[in-house]
């Protein structure tokens, strides 16, 4: 059985891409940040199915958590076969009001995290030949969004991440590619009132916002790919951008 980690897995995307990996026969680690009621309650929904499940609760901004982390998985379930790096914040307002310590913590959730955990993942996937990695990244990534020049700078360098990573493992025969999601129906899009709903669903082609199931379909496909496909920036955003 093959094992599948997913950081900033108790709730939204990270949850419903544990759960998809879960009803593939994947054994799951699911991760979150406190041990929250949320990450209790996927953990109960995954071991319903039968399907090995760890829940480790911390900070995977933190480098020695990834590597308490990583060892517990190692302990229980073996070698990560793919690693998804999912943990993320936002933060909306001007650069020129964004406290240093709101800057470190952004770049360390959202962009450190996924080095301090590839890093980990890595030295098993080379010693098998095999490995997946997918980093879940935002339009913004590419594009850049305006009172989100933090986020956007931390998805960006996610983006060129897996862009070198997938260069640099190509020949261990690991594949790592990255999700940019548009406007996906998760509790980080919940601060819009009506009006802005209403507002940014008209900009969408397709009308509506993503389902966190949508992008969870996309990740398995890529997980379960051809060997050739890495180093891939794929945009699941409805038309929008």
């Amino acid at each position: 059985m093959k094992t599948a980690l997913i950081t900033g897995s108790s709730r939204g995307i990270g949850k419903a891409i544990a759960l998809a990996f879960a009803d593939a026969g994947y054994g799951i680690v699911l991760n979150g940040r406190t041990p929250s009621a949320e990450l209790q309650e996927t953990h109960r929904q995954i071991s319903e199915k039968k399907v090995p499940c760890l829940a480790l609760a911390g900070d995977v901004g933190d480098a020695l958590f990834c590597e308490r982390m990583f060892a517990e998985t190692q302990r229980q379930l073996g070698s990560v076969d793919v690693l998804v790096n999912n943990a993320g914040i936002s933060h909306i307002g001007l650069l020129q009001d964004l406290t240093p310590q709101q800057w470190d913590r952004l770049l360390r959730t959202n962009l450190s995290s996924a080095f301090y955990c590839c890093r980990l993942a890595i030295p098993s996937m080379v010693a098998r030949q095999s490995g997946c990695i997918l980093n879940i990244s935002s339009v913004w990534g590419v594009y850049g969004a305006s009172c989100e020049a933090a986020y956007s700078a931390s998805k960006g360098g996610l983006n060129a991440l897996t862009r070198a990573l997938a260069k640099e493992l190509a020949p261990s025969g690991i594949r790592v590619n990255a999700i940019a999601c548009g406007a996906i129906d998760t509790d980080m899009n919940r601060f819009l009132d009506a009006e802005e709903r209403g507002a940014l669903l008209e900009e969408i082609p397709a009308g509506r916002m993503g389902d966190p199931r949508e992008v969870a379909a996309l990740a398995l496909q890529l997980a379960q790919a051809p060997d050739y496909l890495t180093g891939q920036i794929i945009q699941i955003d409805g038309g929008w951008i």
